[in-house]
């Protein structure tokens, strides 16, 4: 077999940050580019990125690349790829296709064409003429871009920012793979304190806590790859294993306040729900009225934009609150505030030492990093 891809899928801006933590976990050939991030394939690497990584989106096997101007090289690059290496006799294939900026447009029919050319390399391979699909799921991912086809098969399942512990949310949550970019970005890794005065359902002190464990995000769900028959199922109890071992004890000052006591009660639920809920605490707050005691710590936090919840009126007032209270914290402490309110800077009172271009979802906003 040839040296496949492995293909991790950001928001954004955090191509940069999921690059770093795979090269933490030993991957080799890290490459970054827009919005995704690639590395070498190894099952082990495959698993072990399930399981650990905080801001990708999802893990993707790479089968294919080539160029695919019309249909007939559509279904002739895809008939090619070794499917059956993969696929088993009774595996599904489910399709799913997006195409950008190339001359095939119907996602509907590249979806059919593909369809098509796996179910024909398959049916030869196994001397079929129609295929069950009544075994486990080998999702397959087409995107096409500047009339160049990549093929995968979604190792994933439900996206990784799918942890499994929020089941309820407020409105506007934040995605959990951001708010661990965030605090990953605000250079907090358990020492000292770690507040979110705008906390919502907890999201960012929960992640920030499982970033002070050093507790791997996947632990409690389960993946498509795990049903895979080539994929040895050993590997994810020893991935697993490892992630556990690398643990750390500790007790750690995290906190969240909300001016919400709804919005507290559910973030305390989905920390019991995430297993930190020894390693954080939620009160009920006024961000404007923000006075932490301790001389120095890190703020991280994703007030309300104004575009989501507030009118934009409000939101501004609510920023330039916000900067009074701030103006009183100690020099020692570091803020990382998310918005995507083009006048943040100048109704919170002070230029941003240095910003971040990200997105949540689809909306455009900037991380602002003050004293980090």
């Amino acid at each position: 077999m040839t040296q496949l891809d492995l293909v991790s899928p950001t928001l954004f801006g955090l191509e940069g940050v999921c690059a770093q933590e795979l090269k933490r976990m030993d991957a080799k050939n890290v490459r970054a580019e827009n919005g995704r991030v690639l590395w070498d394939y190894t099952p082990e690497s495959l698993v072990r990125a399930n399981l650990c990584l905080r801001t990708g989106e999802r893990v993707l096997l790479r089968l294919g690349r080539f160029s695919a101007p019309d249909f007939d090289a559509l279904y002739d690059g895809t008939h090619a790829l070794s499917w059956e290496e993969f696929i088993p006799r009774e595996g599904a294939f489910p399709i799913r296709c997006r195409s950008v900026d190339s001359k095939l447009t119907s996602q509907q029919r590249c979806t059919a064409v593909v369809k098509a050319a796996v179910g024909d390399r398959l049916g030869r391979a196994y001397g079929l003429e129609q295929l069950p699909e009544t075994g486990a799921e080998y999702a397959i991912r087409l995107f096409i871009m500047n009339d160049v086809a990549e093929l995968y098969l979604d190792a994933t399942g439900p996206s990784l920012h799918k942890r499994g512990y929020r089941a309820m949310s407020v409105i506007a949550p934040l995605r959990e793979t951001l708010a661990a970019g965030m605090v990953l970005l605000s250079r907090y890794h358990g020492k000292g304190p770690l507040r979110d005065p705008f906390c919502g359902s907890g999201t960012i002190p929960i992640e920030a806590a499982m970033i002070a464990r050093n507790r791997a995000p996947g632990l409690d769900r389960s993946f498509s790859a795990q049903r895979w028959a080539w994929l040895p199922s050993r590997l994810w109890l020893e991935e697993a294993d490892r992630a556990m071992d690398l643990e750390y004890d500790g007790d750690y000052d995290i906190e969240g306040s909300d001016v919400d006591p709804q919005a507290v009660e559910l973030a305390r639920a989905n920390a019991v729900k995430a297993g930190v809920e020894e390693l954080c605490r939620f009160r009920v707050a006024d961000a404007t009225r923000f006075a932490p005691p301790e001389p120095a710590g890190r703020v991280v936090t994703n007030p309300p934009y104004g575009e989501r919840i507030l009118e934009k009126r409000e939101a501004e007032g609510l920023y330039a609150a916000f900067g009074r209270a701030w103006k009183a914290v100690p020099e020692g402490w570091g803020l990382s505030l998310l918005s995507s309110h083009t006048e943040f800077e100048r109704t919170f009172g002070r230029k941003a030492d240095k910003k971040r271009k990200l997105y949540n979802g689809p909306l455009k906003c900037d991380l602002f990093l003050y004293n980090i």
